[in-house]
């Protein structure tokens, strides 16, 4: 077979394709490859774009192109997402990430309380939403610490990818491969939670030195593209020290109070006493007022500080709980009816039911406590209230501007424990068994609502559609490679590449895995790549699970290029990368985890 595959492979090819529907159906596939690697066409788009031609032309019916919507995986990723969004909402993983971080002694010293704690979480969380989570705390932090944040971005996205290679839930391409594993082949209980741990803690720990010591070389030191203007708006908030506060006995400097990130701090207020030049040694009391001067992200940052509220009297009175509350910048018109009077007199609160919490007047800052200031046209003000003032007040004549900050809206810190323990009560119950991923992962959503970890609206908008549209639609593609033919002879010829060695075998499906996620998505490319792979150990007549761990790695080992995973394209800008870094950086340790899982599968899963 292997003279005549190799002598004639156009002749071969025209043999084992003996249908239409399975030139069809190559034929799409590789459109939708081309398609997704040199246009911006929306992935999702482009992958059901393909499966409809194929759902119209014939070749799927309409349940085995819709089946992969109805998929374990994809309803497991969709769930996740909620829990995530319930941990991002309570302000738990920012917690978490602050505790860990500490004080840094070095760049390299940085990088590993970053990449160390990142993937641990990473491979109990999807990878995406820590990633999103995390990029601006690690801003702030690079910026307490005077460090260059092009040293520690690229590290950040590398070790929640490489986290998430540990565990079944660690990344969306674990569970997709999953439920194709237990809907395709005879292994219908599917892997166990931690059993890729067997090789994602060898490659967790070879990306962890890799990192730490060609990155002197090979990361750039580079100022982010994201900074903040010499211009921009200067806001004076108070903030109050809460009576139950985990800041109370902290100093100033303990606190993380003295250098914040586009802000610092003028003066205390304590029992009517005013504490100017504060030193960093300044131990902090229960109803202390702290004076700060900054700009609008900073105003946002500090809202989310645990114990740390802002001190507007009337901020409490406000019909809306906190967690339905959110910041909102309205710029006065001269048609205010409140004009010339101070905030305290003029009963803003009472009339918009908002509160102000900061002002800010030509861009400068209004040296005055807030209730004193005296409004005037073209104020700015930073107001905390229901996130529908923007809709009520957009086209009002009180205000010129009205605007909704994003990612403002208060965390609920005291539910940050019961959002924590669904976490690990979800975990607990895939590792002994007691529930299935998509089991304990319904009820960890459902408890994140019930608790009020996160309520209805904010569940549904956690769901990313795009990531579920995409998997689905590759199911359905990938369905039609194996039930037309392509995937087994795609296979063969594979097959002569490798001598019928499986360890060739399974370096060449690492690699093309690899290329193909570094160009399109690692979803699209793993569920893709499935279908040939079990073909390709099929006729090699070996196990097909060295084949489905390689899979699961090289779908997740997109180091090379900041489009082939999403989280390097998530730190891309914010650390102000080019290309050319991530292939410099990326591409010797895609080798390096290419080598490992190779060597390490198939003492683990043995062929």
């Amino acid at each position: 077979m292997s003279n005549t595959t190799q002598s004639y492979p156009l002749q071969y090819l025209l043999e084992r394709f003996m249908t239409f529907e399975a030139w069809f159906t190559l034929g799409i596939v590789t459109s939708c490859f081309f398609a997704l690697a040199l246009t911006r066409w929306a992935t999702d788009a482009v992958l059901m774009c393909g499966l409809t031609i194929l759902l119209i032309m014939g070749i799927l019916e309409p349940a085995q192109a819709l089946a992969g919507f109805a998929n374990e995986g994809v309803i497991t990723v969709a769930v996740l997402f909620i829990v995530s969004a319930g941990l991002k909402e309570t302000a738990a993983i920012h917690w978490i990430a602050q505790t860990l971080f500490g004080k840094p002694n070095s760049v390299a010293h940085a990088q590993f309380r970053i990449m160390a704690p990142v993937a641990a979480m990473s491979a109990l969380l999807n990878n995406t939403p820590v990633v999103a989570m995390l990029i601006p705390a690690l801003n702030d932090w690079a910026r307490k610490y005077q460090l260059s944040v092009s040293k520690l971005m690229i590290p950040l996205s590398y070790a929640a990818i490489i986290g998430g290679t540990c565990t079944l839930i660690g990344t969306s391409t674990n569970l997709v491969i999953n439920g194709m594993l237990k809907t395709n082949t005879d292994n219908t209980n599917g892997l166990m939670m931690f059993e890729l741990a067997w090789v994602g803690i060898p490659c967790v720990l070879i990306t962890l030195f890799y990192v730490i010591i060609v990155s002197p070389w090979l990361l750039p030191e580079r100022k982010p593209v994201i900074n903040y203007s010499e211009d921009a708006r200067q806001y004076v908030t108070e903030m109050m020290i809460d009576e139950n506060s985990p800041l109370i006995g902290q100093t100033i400097e303990q606190a993380g109070l003295r250098q914040l990130p586009g802000a610092y701090l003028v003066e205390i207020e304590r029992k009517g006493r005013i504490l100017p030049a504060v030193s960093p040694e300044e131990t902090l009391y229960a109803a202390d007022r702290l004076v700060f001067a900054g700009v609008v992200d900073s105003m946002i940052d500090m809202q989310k500080i645990r114990g740390l509220t802002p001190a507007a009297d009337q901020l409490f009175k406000l019909d809306a709980p906190r967690k339905d509350r959110c910041l909102i910048e309205a710029v006065i018109s001269n048609t205010f009816p409140l004009l010339g009077k101070t905030i305290r007199e003029g009963r803003f609160r009472t009339r918009y039911n908002a509160a102000i919490i900061a002002v800010a007047r030509n861009g400068a800052q209004v040296q005055k406590k807030i209730g004193d200031i005296s409004l005037q046209p073209g104020d700015t003000l930073l107001l905390e209230t229901h996130q529908d003032f923007a809709d009520r007040h957009r086209n009002s004549r009180d205000f010129f501007l009205v605007s909704r900050l994003d990612n403002s809206t208060p965390p609920s810190h005291e539910r940050a424990k019961t959002a924590i323990s669904i976490l690990i009560g979800m975990v607990a119950m895939v590792t002994l068994g007691v529930m299935s991923m998509v089991q304990a992962g319904l009820l960890a959503a459902g408890l994140m609502i019930i608790t009020k970890c996160l309520n209805v609206n904010n569940a549904r908008r956690s769901i990313d559609l795009s990531i579920l549209i995409t998997i689905a639609a590759a199911f359905g593609i990938g369905y039609a490679m194996n039930l037309t033919g392509a995937a087994n002879a795609l296979a063969d010829q594979l097959l002569g590449f490798t001598h019928n060695e499986p360890s060739i075998a399974l370096g060449l499906i690492f690699a093309i895995t690899a290329i193909v996620t570094a160009m399109i998505t690692n979803n699209a490319a793993a569920v893709l790549m499935f279908p040939i792979a079990l073909a390709l150990a099929e006729q090699l007549n070996v196990s097909f699970m060295p084949f489905i761990i390689t899979i699961m790695i090289a779908a997740s080992a997109s180091f090379a290029t900041p489009i082939g995973y999403q989280t390097n394209l998530m730190v891309f800008g914010p650390g102000g990368y080019r290309f050319s870094d991530f292939i410099k950086m990326g591409l010797p340790l895609t080798i390096l985890i290419g080598y490992t899982t190779v060597i390490i599968t198939p003492m683990v899963w043995p062929f």
